[in-house]
Parts: C-alpha cells; structure tokens; sequence
C-alpha cells in the first residue's frame, strides 16, 4: 500500500513541477515593465527645467541648459544609456506638467508634503533654505533683524519668484507686507536693484550669489525660525514603483558620497558668478 501511494507521489512530482514552472512563467510574463525601460525604449530622458541659478541655467541665445541639476539630468540620462531633453517650463507648472506626463523628471524640486501628495520624490541631492536679500542701506529693514517679523512691516515689498516653495513658505509667514510675485529669477532680482522691492526672497545658495554679485551693498539674512528647510530633489511620476524610485536614489546616492554633486555646484556657481561680471 505504502509502495503504491509513494508511487503515486512521484508522479505527481513532475506535473506539480510543471504546473509551478508555467505559474511562475505567467506571472514573470504579466510583470508590468519598469518605468525607466520605457523611457530606453524611447531612447530620450525628458528633463522639466524652470530657471533658478545655480541650479537650472539657460542661455537665451543658444537655448542651451546649465547648472548642476541640468548636470544630474545629463549623467542619469547617461545612466539610462539615452539622450538628455530639456522641456522649458515654468515653477507655477512644474509640478503640473510632471502629473500630465509632460516630461519624465522635474529638476530642482523642493520636498514639501503638499507635493509629495501629487508627485514622487528622489532623495535629496543637496539641503536648502530659504533667505531674505536686501540693500544694507534700505532704511525699511531694522538694523539687527533676525526674524521675518522684523521686516513684515507696512510699506515692505518682498519679491519672489511665483509658485516656488519661497513663495509658499512666505505667503504663510507673512501678514502685512506686500509680496511681489514675479515669474523669473532675472525680474525678481531686477524689483531689487531697481528698488521696487526692498527684500529678495530666494534660496539661501542663490542668494548668496546675489549678494556676491552686489558687495557694495547687498546682504542676506536666514531668518530665525527658519522659513523653511527642505531637501531639492528630482521630482517624479506620481504612479512610479517604489524599484523605480530606488533607481534614481541609487543615482544620486553614488554622485553625492563621490563628490561630484559639490563639483557641479561649484562649477555653477562660478558660472553665474563669472556671468555677472
């Protein structure tokens, strides 16, 4: 009896064998394709860039892309073994055109819940915060402030590049001062040379060279409370597999702990640096 069953049981191996190998073939076969073999497929990397130096750069006469996060795109594109393509878009609309699948990564995207709610993240590639640049001389701006609430006064205009985390982060902090919300970092900047904004509301990193650019009288301030502290990463597709996200953190990881996230900062900043000459 016992002889028989034993029997029985080995034939049953095969065919178990079977029926497991076919099972394993259909479920490999209806793995749905990782989101970066689609884009080898296509051979191009669509890269959504918004201006804000030194992070995206853009000449207008070549319409040619620098700065370090145009950089990153360049070398995950490398990566990916396709070619790099630069989509001009806007800070208002950058989170808007990655969710329309407009282009496949965002550049320079700042880590806030709002839009982690709407779009993937990478790791960070650098740490940022915001700052408040102005005209040492500006009577408007207390001497010693520190905070924002020493300069959200009355007859104080901030200017801010509109729809950047800046401008979401003083929108919350500010009550009575006017806020100048302009599309570009080039008319930000010129509000506050030219005096029809006394305070430039940027990243810590930009406004930096702002005022390096203007020693005579520009200086920056990092308001206590912070403002904001976020990390500026690649935004990404909403609906990307949590193996798909890791393959850009893996990037990024290797770029930062080498090193060569800092050269291409200081490869940009010497560029704007250099341009204001």
């Amino acid at each position: 009896m016992f002889s028989r069953l034993f029997s029985s049981a080995l034939r049953t191996v095969p065919v178990l064998a079977v029926v497991a190998g076919l099972s394993t073939s259909a479920a490999q076969a209806q793995t749905p394709e990782g989101y970066w073999q689609g884009v080898q497929k296509a051979g191009v990397l669509r890269c959504g860039a918004a201006v804000a130096p030194p992070y995206v750069m853009r000449d207008p006469a070549t319409g040619e892309y620098t700065g370090f996060f145009a950089d990153l795109c360049r070398g995950f594109a490398e990566s990916l073994k396709v070619k790099p393509e630069f989509v001009d878009t806007t800070w208002d609309n950058i989170v808007a055109g990655l969710q329309a699948g407009k282009w496949d990564v965002s550049l320079a995207l700042n880590r806030t819940p709002a839009r982690a709610m709407a779009v993937n993240f990478s790791i960070p590639a650098m740490e940022y915060q915001i700052s408040l640049a102005y005209n040492k001389e500006n009577p408007k701006i207390p001497a010693g402030a520190t905070s924002v609430a020493d300069i959200d006064k009355e007859g104080v205009t901030l200017a801010v590049m509109s729809g950047t985390a800046q401008d979401k982060a003083i929108s919350a902090a500010v009550k009575t001062a006017q806020i100048l919300r302009l599309p570009g970092n080039d008319e930000t900047r010129l509000a506050v040379t030219s005096r029809r904004a006394d305070i430039l509301v940027d990243a810590s990193d930009t406004n930096q060279l702002f005022t390096q650019s203007n020693p005579e009288w520009a200086v920056a301030l990092n308001p206590t409370p912070a403002l904001a502290k976020q990390g500026v990463a690649f935004g990404l597709p909403h609906q990307l597999s949590f193996s798909d996200v890791e393959v850009v953190n893996i990037f990024l990881e290797e770029k930062v702990a080498t090193g060569e996230v800092d050269n291409m900062i200081k490869k940009a900043v010497d560029e704007v640096l250099k341009g204001s000459k």
